[in-house]
């Protein structure tokens, strides 16, 4: 019987050998990491809750799983982790956003400010649809003449409510003579809607108009509107628009402060909480911080 012939390796050989096997794993890494970020980028998005907006239904330092394709997937609107905004693409949504969901939308900026320099997200609820009016009164909203819905955790942090005819500047619109508890009534505008412009209201409208630009293109010459340089009397909306409040009343930045969230800003629904600890602890200090995990959170819904 022959004997078999057993070819010793070389250190050369193991060396080789070595460098494939990390080839390999280089190369699952990355395909891996290409799966995780084309699943983050056009499906299921992670958000973090750096605010205490909308408690107690959903607290800081927790993370939420955000479904994407719902309301539309889109390419990628900046370079990740960077301000850099990019050209992107809306694909057609499955539902439209509803009223009193919980959405996650880039921040539109300030009610004078045209692009914000930072890209943020905003986790609010949607209280009025396009073509809705909002209103409140004492802190109770209104939506379309009838009360809107309390949320379960809806808090306010103040003791009394601030009274009508005391307006708050900070307020949307420019102008308005309201203030966070008493506010409107509001309408929301719609796609279509006809919107008739003067010095007097101009001031309403003029951001609205310049953002569907992605310019600054209205000017006041004496008492004419201009637009991109023509003389106009009105102006015919192309996006639908939406209210958001944060369920914490008195701590959040929200449509009572900036106005309204275009619909190309709204990026998908909050689905689920996947992780939550206490953000006050530092990260360096990891099993401090691993002993404040909420677990009574984890894989909580949403709503």
């Amino acid at each position: 019987m022959a004997k078999k012939i057993v070819k010793k390796q070389t250190n050369e050989d193991i060396i080789k050998d070595n460098a494939k096997k990390f080839l390999i794993f280089l190369k699952n890494l990355f395909f891996a990491f290409l799966a995780a970020m084309t699943i983050k980028i056009f499906f299921i998005e992670t958000s973090r809750v750096p605010t205490p907006s909308m408690e107690e239904t959903i607290l800081v330092g927790d993370f939420l799983f955000v479904n994407k394709i719902i309301y539309g997937i889109s390419t990628p609107r900046n370079i990740p982790f960077t301000n850099v905004r990019l050209p992107y693409y809306q694909f057609p949504s499955f539902s439209e956003p509803d009223r009193y969901d919980i959405v996650v939308f880039e921040y539109p900026g300030s009610k004078d400010e045209l692009l914000p320099e930072a890209v943020d997200n905003y986790v609010k609820r949607c209280i009025g649809l396009p073509g809705d009016t909002v209103k409140i009164v004492d802190r109770v909203v209104y939506v379309n003449g009838e009360e809107a819905y309390r949320p379960p955790a809806m808090q306010y942090k103040r003791q009394k409510s601030y009274p009508a005819g005391f307006p708050n500047g900070r307020i949307f619109p420019k102008g308005a003579q309201w203030n966070e508890d008493n506010f409107g009534s509001l309408y929301i505008p719609k796609k279509g809607d006809t919107i008739y412009v003067s010095p007097q209201n101009i001031a309403q409208w003029r951001t609205i108009i310049d953002r569907e630009y992605g310019k600054r293109v209205v000017t006041i010459a004496g008492d004419k509107i201009k637009i991109d340089g023509e003389i106009v009397d009105f102006y015919v909306l192309k996006d639908d628009y939406y209210f958001m409040l944060g369920d914490n009343r008195d701590d959040s930045l929200d449509s009572r402060y900036w106005g309204f969230v275009p619909r190309r800003n709204i990026m998908g629904e909050a689905l689920m909480i996947y992780w939550s600890w206490n953000p006050n602890v530092s990260i360096s200090n990891i099993f401090k911080l691993l002993s404040t995990v909420r677990l009574e959170r984890i894989a909580k819904l949403v709503h």
